[in-house]
């Protein structure tokens, strides 16, 4: 996040930057990148190959 996020640019207030950090985890972090523990999947991805396909 230091080098993906914060050195990127300079924050005018604490609040710009904290929704920055919200957003990075939530949308990008959390949702986009691909984990080790999921195989290398993003968890997307992991929640679709594992759930069943209901017929």
């Amino acid at each position: 996040m230091q080098t993906e996020l914060l050195n990127r640019r300079r924050w005018r207030t604490r609040l710009e930057l904290a929704n920055a950090i919200f957003e990075y985890l939530e949308i990008f972090h959390n949702r986009q990148r691909r984990h080790s523990a999921l195989g290398m999947l993003t968890p997307i991805e992991f929640e679709l190959k594992s759930t069943p396909a209901i017929a």
